[in-house]
This record gives C-alpha cells, sequence and structure tokens, in this order.
C-alpha cells in the first residue's frame, strides 16, 4: 500500500505483509516523521439475500398479489414501482432474485437487468421479466431474447408459475420459459414482413390563433393518466419484446411508425378502448410512450 508522510507528503510504499492488525510504525527517510499505518481492513463482499425477492411492477395492485403469494412460500419481499428505485433497491438490499415489470417507467425493465448483471455487486442476481400481454391471444411464441434474465412469465399467469419458477430457478432446474440464443431463430417463427405504410401519421397541428395542445409531458400524474401512461409503455414494449431486432432495425432508419403501422394501430384500438375519454382528453399518451421509447432506443443504437 502507499501512505503519504503528513509533514513532508513524500509518498511511501509499504508492504501490506509487515503491518500488524494492531498497527506499525515507520520513520520517512525523507523528514524523519515517525508514521503509525495500520493494515487495511479487507470488507467482505455482501452476498445476496436468499430469502429476499425484489418486486419492480408500476401497478400497486399487481406488486400486493405478489407480495402475498411469496409471504406464502416464506418469502420476504421489497418493492419497486419505476426502474431507478428497483436498481436503488437492488444494490442496497441484495436480494437474490429480482421479478421485474418489463414496462417500467424511468428506466425499463430490461434494462434494469441488463444493468444490474453488469455491476459486481449484484451480477449475481436472478431475474424474472413479467411483459404485460396487451392481446393475450396474439403472442403464442416467446421472446427471441431474455435481456439476461433467467425467465419470464407473463402478468396474468403470475398466480399460476411463479412461485414453481422460482423454485427452478433456485435449485438448479432450467427455466421452462427460456429459449436459448443459439436456437431462437429455429424455434421462433418469423413474422410477416409487412408493407411501409405510405404516410406516418403525425400529431394534428394546432390552427392558427387556437390555444396550444397539451403535451402529455405538462399533464400532472393520477390514478386515471398513470393507468394510460402505463398501458402504452406496456404495448411498446411487447411489441419491442417480440420484434426487438426489427424494431432496431426500424429506428435506425426512421421509419418504425411506417414499418410497424399495423401494430401501431391495433395498440391505439386497445388504448382507446380501454383508456376514458375524458383522460384521453387532457393528452396524447399513447404517442408519448411510443416517442419516449423510441427516443431513448434511437440514443442506446447511436
Amino acid at each position: 500500500m502507499v501512505v503519504v508522510c503528513p509533514k513532508c507528503k513524500t509518498k511511501l510504499k509499504v508492504d501490506d505483509a509487515k503491518l500488524s492488525p494492531q498497527g506499525s510504525r515507520f520513520k520517512c527517510p525523507k523528514c524523519s516523521t515517525v508514521l503509525a499505518v495500520k493494515k487495511p481492513v479487507v470488507q467482505e463482499k455482501k452476498a445476496l439475500d436468499e430469502k429476499k425477492l425484489l418486486i419492480a411492477h408500476s401497478n400497486p395492485s399487481v406488486v400486493e398479489n405478489i407480495r402475498t403469494l411469496l409471504a406464502g412460500a416464506g418469502y420476504a419481499v421489497t418493492s419497486s414501482s419505476d426502474g431507478i428505485d428497483a436498481m436503488v433497491k437492488a444494490l442496497k438490499e441484495r436480494p437474490w432474485l429480482g421479478i421485474i415489470e418489463v414496462a417500467l417507467p424511468k428506466i425499463y425493465g430490461f434494462e434494469v437487468c441488463k444493468r444490474l448483471k453488469g455491476r459486481p455487486e449484484t451480477k449475481e442476481m436472478r431475474f424474472i421479466l413479467v411483459p404485460s400481454i396487451y392481446d393475450k391471444t396474439k403472442y403464442r411464441r416467446e421472446p427471441v431474447s431474455l435481456y439476461g434474465a433467467d425467465a419470464f412469465i407473463e402478468e396474468h399467469e403470475l398466480s399460476t408459475r411463479l412461485v414453481e419458477a422460482i423454485t427452478s430457478i433456485k435449485y438448479g432446474a432450467p427455466a421452462e420459459t427460456e429459449v436459448p440464443q443459439e436456437k431462437a431463430a429455429e424455434t421462433t417463427p418469423t413474422a410477416p414482413e409487412m408493407k411501409p405504410a405510405e404516410t406516418t401519421p403525425e400529431p394534428p397541428v394546432a390552427k392558427q390563433g387556437a390555444p396550444a395542445a397539451r403535451t402529455a409531458a405538462d399533464v400532472k400524474g393520477d390514478e386515471f393518466t398513470e393507468k394510460a401512461r402505463r398501458l402504452a409503455r406496456t404495448i411498446i414494449n411487447d411489441i419491442y419484446l417480440y420484434n426487438s431486432a426489427k424494431v432496431d432495425e426500424s429506428v435506425r432508419q426512421g421509419n418504425f411508425y411506417a414499418v410497424f403501422a399495423s401494430e401501431v394501430k391495433e395498440g391505439r384500438k386497445l388504448y382507446d378502448n380501454r383508456i376514458p375519454q375524458e383522460t384521453r382528453n387532457k393528452a396524447d399518451f399513447f404517442r408519448e410512450a411510443f416517442d419516449n421509447f423510441l427516443a431513448a432506443k434511437k440514443k442506446a443504437l447511436s
């Protein structure tokens, strides 16, 4: 180790093997100041807590349902409602497994998984991704990639499959939902190519003299606006989860809304059916979620 003489500021290299836990004395060769140097304390790596799980989901009712389910299985649960808080709690509390919603606000769930896997403190964490499938009959295949997670469980199947999946991961059994990367092309049906739409729908332009339309960012959150934002995030994340390579390419080419015109139209229809007109009149939360996602993806790909 290197110590600095407090008097003459000379840097002295000291052999750790010659230091005792109580401290050893050395004389500075330049100014003869006597230094008391203690052996550095090596902090042990904090292990992951095998009795603790992290739930990161933006819907409080889903969090409580999972909490009740896992309490019955003997697990302690800590929860988060957004990606940033999930990162902080994972690093602080060291749960051994995280149940992470793909459509988390602030930082998307698959990005949370990727970042925590890249940290030395949490690289051994295990993860289950929860995609909130907005059309249960649409997706008959598994995602091409699990983004470093060990499994994925669709939200409507949590009550029946979650405990079994956690047990499989904990005791080394392969997760039923995992798709090996090298076999993904063989097991995942290729989506039919879609012809680009002739025009890309754009938000309406306000008439001259009329008050400017409120953007989604201007609207403060309440129960209904948060539900709208959550559903919109779910739709764009589901599109990405099952078409990641195609979405990435469309972002690079700048033609996402043309390439995915039918998916966007289908998602908008579902959004309009589930979100009350009064909430939709406040701002276009659907477009906000899509544009925010695409902006973040463009930045990540650049």
